[in-house]
């Protein structure tokens, strides 16, 4: 039965679990900490520039983030550059998928793709029909270095690594390989268009947030931003927030405000979200005059002196001419070495690799550390689950679920979340 829902947190599960609310007849009021929403994915102002904190990715798989986009008006055709998957090195190598049938696009993909002897590419083959035969299963405590160890070292470094790092944000001796194989069977091989490549052509604020609070005000929802929940309590068949009675709670908040709002509430719940572990994501922007790269985004080779895994050409994306995103995924060791050895290991790296398709001085526009991205997806890690209490549920990218931390993992506990409570 609709009621009345407080949704703690206006992140990207926030705000699909307050859009999902008010579609369910919930009068919902949001309450969000910050000033703006869109939590780790979202739009960055510097010196009158947008910039985003972090260059997101989403892929034709986040069938329910696409959903939500177009519920509330945004249009993903124009908002976002869609192409087929694409990890095209500078030099215009790389595996590159043609439309088409998931499988024989991987198939051709890989038979394509220049720089690999013929027994690479059949030991990719072979390796991929292995694990599609088990399902895309395996032992829950093997690590992704583990799965692949009997491939070349070529593959290795030029497909397992940077798929691995770019979709669970660690590195793959230790990542999770029954993580890394749930992403692969989704976004290859689950139909035509899964493994598309989504760029955002707008920011992250306009990609969803702005549109998601400007729908949800139209629709009588109460925003509440700027303010930090205090306490979260039962009283009798409702749920307080700091005060104010609701039939039902969405919990939405990062992992470790959340633990704080139920360590008296759920004290096993709440020491479970507070024992997850996070990896960074470094972005370092970079205007290199009126450079235009041949993709929007490369694939570039990372190493213990060169931090990026990809560029991106913000130019072709919304964004001013030769403007370049580096992105560091995996980034604890180079948060470690500080600012300066970063900036200074990124613009040689840029130097190295993209060389003869620099056009223009590099200089630094801004680096962008999210401390916190995702968390760490490791073998056998325990997330805590989305039933906290009768009638308070969690949603984010971090509650129980097959996914790694994704725009998509956040939006599908959310979906699931508001579902729970009809």
């Amino acid at each position: 039965m609709p009621g009345t829902l407080a949704v703690i947190g206006a992140g990207w599960a926030g705000l699909a679990a307050a859009v999902e609310g008010v579609r369910a007849g919930h009068a919902v009021t949001l309450y969000e900490m910050a000033g703006e929403p869109g939590g780790r994915a979202r739009e960055v102002r510097v010196d009158g520039l947008a910039l985003d904190n972090g260059q997101h990715i989403l892929i034709g798989a986040y069938t329910q983030t696409l959903r939500l986009m177009r519920e509330v008006g945004v249009d993903p055709e124009t908002a976002l550059l869609r192409t087929p998957l694409r990890l095209t090195e500078p030099d215009g190598r790389g595996l590159q998928l043609p439309p088409g049938p998931p499988i024989a696009a991987f198939a051709i993909g890989v038979w394509r793709r220049a720089g690999w002897s013929l027994g690479e590419r059949i030991a990719l083959l072979r390796a991929a029909s292995g694990w599609a035969w088990r399902s895309f299963r395996c032992a829950p405590q093997l690590t992704v270095d583990e799965l692949t160890r009997a491939l070349p070292a070529a593959l290795q470094r030029d497909l397992i690594e940077p798929l691995c790092v770019a979709a669970l944000n660690t590195p793959a001796a230790q990542a999770s390989a029954a993580v890394f194989l749930r992403v692969l069977r989704d976004a290859l091989f689950s139909g035509p268009g899964s493994a598309d490549l989504l760029l955002p052509r707008v920011s992250l604020g306009e990609l969803f947030p702005a549109p998601a609070l400007a729908w949800l005000r139209a629709r009588g929802a109460t925003l509440r931003l700027s303010t930090r929940v205090q306490t979260l309590e039962r009283q009798g068949e409702a749920w307080r927030v700091d005060g104010d009675a609701f039939d039902a709670v969405v919990l939405a908040t990062p992992p470790g405000e959340a633990a704080r709002l139920t360590a008296t509430i759920a004290p096993s719940w709440s020491a479970c979200a507070a024992a997850l572990r996070y990896e960074p994501i470094v972005t370092v922007y970079v205007q290199a005059g009126d450079t235009r790269l041949p993709e929007a985004m490369l694939a570039l080779q990372a190493g213990s002196q060169a931090p990026a895994q990809f560029v991106f050409d913000r130019g072709q994306l919304g964004g001013p001419a030769g403007l370049l995103a580096f992105v560091i995924s995996g980034a604890q060791p180079w948060v470690d070495a500080g600012r300066e050895a970063t900036l200074e290991a990124t613009l040689q790296q840029a130097r190295t690799a993209l060389g003869p398709l620099l056009r223009g001085e590099l200089r630094v526009r801004q680096l962008i550390t999210e401390k916190r991205a995702t968390f760490r997806c490791v073998p056998g890690l325990q997330r805590p689950p989305a039933t906290i209490a009768p009638a308070l549920v969690a949603a984010g990218d971090h509650i129980e679920g097959p996914y790694p931390a994704t725009i998509e993992g956040a939006v599908r506990s959310a979906v699931a979340a508001v579902a729970s409570l009809r």
